[in-house]
């Protein structure tokens, strides 16, 4: 059995000491509350015996909170986990289970607000309006597994920029490059403008009409729809344009892809998560994987 000291430090663990301490603070309260829920379901009622009594549990919360960690950050497979644990392999999957969606629940975090989180595309919207902040939204694309032969909806997966099978993930962030939102990934055969329609950002715009987002030039539609809001690069000039209005647009375009490179930034981040650069696993845990990271990014860069 590996030291307990040894894989909570931060190369292990991807977060530091503090960070941990944490999570364990806000996560254990609803770790136990759901393990209590489920006894009593397969129980099928109250408990007969005293608290305490019965079998107890191989690993306490903060060795699955860790193995969780682990495994979002470097990939490595339960079995391996579960020998450094010194317990069997369907201990550490269950426990990565529900630690996991335990994470993806808490969403990001608010910068410079501790204790507040940013739960859906509208909370984000509201707090850009209050605060003034510039939003910047970009998509990135994991690859994941081909779905088996013969099963309805397996071109949806095929990226047409990729040429590979790949979810797609929408996230925001702000002019520091701190991850505020990400949605709950989309296929990706599915274009990016269309995905940012599906979460409702046509009815943010209109809502909350001071907000600005820089985009990018995919997403015309958007600054159709949303003149003065969504802000992507500015067209090419005609052909036979005088030289001086290339340049400036060239300039304008340069200038507008400097503000827009923190959410490059942010996306990069979440990529140095090791299960995010190429997913290997169930596509239906992608989509929490994918949040739970975020979340803990956003942790780690809310007050910088």
């Amino acid at each position: 059995m590996a030291s307990r000291t040894v894989l909570a430090h931060r190369l292990f663990t991807g977060i530091s000491r503090e960070h941990l301490a944490c999570l364990v603070t806000e996560l254990a309260g609803p770790w136990q509350t759901g393990v209590e829920g489920r006894r009593h379901e397969a129980r099928g009622g109250a408990r007969k015996r005293a608290a305490g009594a019965g079998a107890r549990h191989r690993l306490m919360f903060v060795d699955l909170l860790v193995a969780t960690l682990i495994h979002l950050r470097h990939d490595l497979p339960h079995s391996v986990l579960a020998l450094l644990l010194g317990v069997d392999r369907s201990t550490v999957t269950r426990g990565i289970g529900e630690i996991r969606a335990l994470l993806a629940e808490r969403e990001c975090a608010v910068p410079d607000r501790p204790g507040l989180r940013l739960r859906t595309l509208a909370d984000v919207f509201a707090y850009a309006q209050a605060e003034g902040v510039e939003l910047r939204l970009d998509a990135t694309e994991i690859q994941v597994r081909r779905p088996l032969a013969g099963r309805g909806g397996r071109r949806a997966f095929v990226s047409g920029k990729k040429k590979q099978n790949t979810m797609k993930a929408t996230v925001i962030a702000d002019h520091q490059g701190r991850t505020l939102w990400a949605d709950a990934l989309r296929p990706g055969r599915m274009h990016d403008a269309t995905a940012a329609h599906n979460e409702g950002i046509g009815v943010c715009f209109r809502h909350f009409p001071d907000v600005e987002v820089l985009l990018d030039n995919g997403y015309p539609g958007l600054r159709r729809d949303h003149p003065g809001q969504a802000i992507t690069p500015p067209r090419k000039p005609n052909k036979i344009a005088l030289p001086h209005a290339h340049a400036a647009r060239e300039e304008a375009r340069h200038h507008h892809s400097s503000n827009r490179i923190t959410v490059e930034h942010a996306l990069a981040d979440h990529k140095r998560w090791k299960q995010l650069t190429r997913w290997t696993h169930r596509r239906d845990a992608l989509p929490d994987t994918y949040r739970a990271v975020a979340g803990l990014v956003s942790d780690r860069t809310a007050n910088t």
